[in-house]
């Protein structure tokens, strides 16, 4: 099993850019399939971009895809999500989740695929 934790939340105004991290620690984490997942306020969890354990395939939510940037760096255990051009609708909690996966899965962005969950980091973007 991995445990997760999010950081890098927090408030900006419209246009501006996060950087969110995922640590993740108690097994080998090469073999793990990460996907970062977001609540808006009232609604349910949604996937937002995944990346395969190597890193070497990636999958987005097609309204962040233009924005976003899922990457890993598996010699720290981390993976990150950049986020450009922020906007209000991009306002939500941030879960990073994983699963036991070697390469890449046939689908992302089922939330009960992955086993693993973060406890979330808030992003809020001011208008």
């Amino acid at each position: 099993q991995v445990q997760l934790v999010e950081s890098g939340g927090g408030l900006v105004q419209t246009g501006g850019s996060l950087r969110l991290s995922c640590a993740a620690s108690g097994s080998t984490f090469v073999n793990y399939v990460v996907g970062w997942f977001r609540q808006d306020p009232g609604q349910s969890v949604k996937f937002v971009a995944g990346i395969s354990g190597d890193g070497r395939d990636s999958a987005y939510e097609s309204s962040v895809g233009d924005r976003f940037t899922i990457s890993r760096d598996n010699t720290r255990n981390t993976v990150f999500l950049q986020m450009n051009s922020l906007g209000p609708k991009d306002t939500a909690i941030y879960y990073c989740a994983a699963r036991f996966l070697r390469g890449s899965p046939t689908t992302w962005s089922g939330r009960s695929d992955y086993t693993n969950w973060g406890q979330g980091t808030q992003v809020t973007v001011s208008s």
